[in-house]
């Protein structure tokens, strides 16, 4: 099983991530995190590196039933988005399969909930 789903598109690299996040919103979810790993790698060891960002996206309604079918899930959440431009125009735009990253917990309720999680990030990808 695969641990994410990605789409590559052609575009601006700024424009992608607002349009990933406006993705996002529709299903419900907000971003509670930015890393721009191009500007901390910069700062922490002087190396170059292309456009890299990791969202952390919440939706609270579906993270709040996680947690009450996992109290230690919270290690796992938020769910990462990462967006990345290895090639001038070309992003790739990627996010977690919530299923595979929560296969070692064994607790029904949460596959549940992973399921329904799984299948608006997966629409959120596939709109872009």
């Amino acid at each position: 099983m695969e641990y994410y789903f990605n789409k590559t598109i052609d575009g601006d690299f700024d424009e992608v991530i607002k349009n990933v996040t406006e993705a996002l919103k529709k299903e419900g979810f907000g971003v509670l995190t930015e890393i721009d790993i191009k500007s901390t790698l910069k700062k922490k060891l002087d190396v170059d590196f292309y456009n890299y960002r990791i969202l952390g996206a919440c939706n609270p309604p579906f993270a709040y039933k996680a947690l009450q079918a996992e109290d230690k899930i919270g290690t796992m959440l938020p769910c990462n988005v990462i967006v990345q431009e290895k090639e001038a125009n070309n992003i790739e735009v990627s996010a977690v399969d919530p299923l595979a990253s929560m296969q070692a917990v064994k607790n029904d309720s949460l596959g549940q909930v992973a399921g329904e999680v799984r299948e608006k990030l997966n629409r959120v990808i596939e709109s872009l």
